[in-house]
């Protein structure tokens, strides 16, 4: 409808940028939970991985309980699961079908509609971490340690897989970025300290595997809750360059077209 003056009321136009940023992460988030390939790698694989590995003597893990090595872990790999193979899968199709390219012409600014990926992100790990936390502790975990240490580790983790899989996302061809991200998937599982502890590679595989963000993830979330050490530098600093890096490459190179 008009006013006497000729303006239109309501006034059209763009719904404030906070809003428009929190209803694009909420309909992020509700894709990403009802997508059962996403599904199975955020929550079905890394619990089946935790209670079968917990409960099972397939793997030396050395002193104490096994839940104790494998929980925080399966934390981590729960993190790369979410922010970087399933982040880099969705983004790379909805780049291929022309979603993204859509979603640019949008009110929405292109860091905001990155910005909303983030928060849909950072809402299911919420969801992941209370559900491997509620059944690592039904097998017997005992979690030590300052939980300000271990937020901290799973943003900047989070910080790291992101900008890592929206750069795959942004410069793969999409069936090349379902089949990368599948194999880093893999590749990290076996070899970045999620199940297999580090020592069994040698040493110096160890300190070249103890580099990667998903090792720097699971070996500082192992010290802080299983063994009850302090803020682990070390590792944070590692996920910081990986983050800084990915983020500033993805922003850089990735194409939207």
């Amino acid at each position: 409808m008009t006013t006497a003056s000729g303006t239109y009321a309501p006034k059209p136009g763009a719904a404030p940028l906070p809003r428009m940023i929190a209803a694009q992460a909420v309909l992020e988030a509700k894709m990403l939970l009802r997508n059962g390939e996403q599904l199975l790698l955020t929550v079905v694989i890394p619990t089946l991985l935790l209670v079968l590995f917990s409960s099972v003597d397939i793997v030396d893990t050395g002193k104490g309980k096994a839940v104790d090595f494998l929980a925080p872990g399966v934390l981590a790999l729960a993190v790369m699961s979410t922010a970087f193979t399933g982040q880099a899968i969705a983004t790379g199709f909805e780049r291929r079908y022309g979603v993204l390219k859509r979603l640019a012409a949008s009110p929405l600014p292109r860091w905001g509609l990155m910005t909303a990926k983030t928060a849909s992100v950072l809402v299911t790990e919420v969801l992941q971490v209370i559900l491997l936390t509620v059944i690592a502790l039904a097998l017997g975990w005992s979690p030590h340690g300052n939980p300000a240490a271990v937020l901290l580790l799973l943003v900047l983790g989070t910080a790291a897989f992101s900008g890592l899989g929206l750069l795959m996302a942004g410069t793969l061809k999409a069936e090349a970025t379902l089949a990368a991200a599948n194999l880093v998937f893999l590749l990290l599982l076996v070899g970045g300290g999620v199940i297999v502890p580090l020592d069994k590679f040698g040493s110096a595989g160890q300190h070249i595997l103890g580099l990667l963000p998903i090792s720097a993830l699971s070996d500082g979330l192992r010290d802080v809750l299983q063994h009850g050490a302090g803020m682990p530098w070390g590792d944070l600093g590692i996920l910081a360059v990986w983050a800084v890096v990915g983020l500033a490459a993805a922003g850089k190179f990735f194409r939207w077209e």
